[in-house]
């Protein structure tokens, strides 16, 4: 009986989320979003729900820079385009078993070569603090890693939410950890409709608060010498 209830409510589950895709592919495909001078479209897909959170935004941003780098060294960090793309580039996630994942800890990653483009889609939040024993010192050192890896002349992309890792929102308020571009994306509607706003207005925003998961994002870009 209770898996005959679990059944039928992840079935009404299943046909809401379809419903909610062909509602937000069919209305809303044409509505986008703004970093810097440029305008991305909004990302809809099955997975995660992406029109109710973060994902609509990080990922067309992020995919942006791995489509220009196609046929070059790209890796990401966090196993998430692979579930939304059809990918080759080398992905580096501690935990995720996939067979085109590498499992190991990108704080100890030595590749035997460097990255045109390293990418990584909300992962660096839970870097020293989803891990036993935490470490605060752990995300600066992380990100000095990434900068490491690449190429002369190679980018670095990283997203990552404001208010879920104590440790990762004092490094910015701190600027411990700083891009030379940074940018600052909230949400300021029901709908997931996300702007992009000054430094003082995405600090503090609470994570999973009023929308769900994240409602203020950085996004971080770097560029090698």
């Amino acid at each position: 009986m209770i898996m005959e209830r679990s059944m039928r409510k992840l079935a009404r589950l299943t046909r809401r989320n379809h419903l909610q895709l062909w509602y937000y592919r069919r209305y809303k495909s044409g509505e986008k979003f703004q970093m810097g001078d440029r305008e991305y479209d909004y990302f809809y897909h099955r997975r995660n729900a992406t029109w109710v959170n973060e994902r609509a935004i990080e990922i067309p941003i992020v995919w942006s820079y791995v489509s220009r780098f196609r046929g070059r060294r790209v890796l990401e960090v966090g196993n998430v385009l692979s579930h939304y793309f059809c990918t080759s580039h080398d992905v580096v996630d501690k935990y995720e078993k996939k067979k085109h994942v590498i499992n190991e800890d990108i704080a100890s990653f030595s590749p035997k070569c460097g990255y045109d483009l390293v990418v990584s889609i909300s992962t660096l939040e839970h870097v020293g603090w989803d891990e036993t024993p935490r470490d605060a010192d752990k995300i600066p050192k992380v990100v000095d890693r990434l900068r490491q890896l690449l190429n002369p002349g190679g980018t670095l992309v990283v997203t990552a939410p404001l208010g879920y890792n104590d440790y990762l929102d004092e490094h910015f308020r701190s600027r411990r950890i700083r891009f030379a571009e940074q940018h600052y994306l909230k949400r300021f509607s029901p709908n997931n409709r996300w702007r992009e706003v000054a430094w003082e207005d995405a600090n503090a925003t609470p994570f999973d608060r009023f929308y769900v998961h994240a409602n203020a994002m950085v996004i971080g870009i770097d560029q090698a010498a």
